[in-house]
């Protein structure tokens, strides 16, 4: 008997527009047997938008550590599941890290879903030159660390 194992997909969500999401993008998620989000209410507008019926299971910043081995189990058992984000391309700045490299350590298919991500968005019509730009993440909010944050990219 042949082990298949389900195929993990980092698939990229709307910014702010839904309509800004590709359309293999929608057929990944409405084929996908679970889907890892990282806030399944702001997921369910896409969702039903789209009529995808993809069960939702929450995944983020504060449970990734501890639910992505759920998410390995239901690869291993060969269901195919898509990991999301809010907003724009999953890992960056979002969670699924531990989930994806897991995944890679295994041996697991992974593929990516390509579409909007916020930094691309940005830099497209900041006017800077975009042969080379660097990504250090987001400013932290608070005051102090934020002045910590540009000290040290200074």
């Amino acid at each position: 008997m042949d082990f298949k194992s389900g195929t993990l997909y980092v698939v990229a969500t709307p910014i702010g527009n839904l309509e800004d999401i590709s359309l293999r993008a929608v057929n990944v998620l409405k084929d996908s047997d679970l889907c890892a989000a990282e806030d399944t209410r702001i997921s369910k507008k896409l969702f039903n938008h789209y009529s995808i019926k993809t069960r939702l299971v929450s995944f983020h910043k504060f449970s990734e550590n501890s639910k992505y081995s759920y998410f390995i189990k239901a690869l291993q058992r060969g269901l195919d599941v898509s990991l999301i984000s809010d907003a724009g391309t999953p890992l960056i700045s979002d969670p699924g890290f531990p989930l994806v490299k897991r995944a890679a350590e295994l041996n697991l298919k992974i593929v990516p879903i390509p579409g909007p991500s916020s930094i691309l968005s940005s830099l497209s019509i900041s006017g800077f030159p975009l042969d080379k730009f660097s990504f250090f993440g987001f400013p932290p909010r608070k005051s102090s660390l934020k002045k910590l944050f540009f000290e040290y990219l200074r």
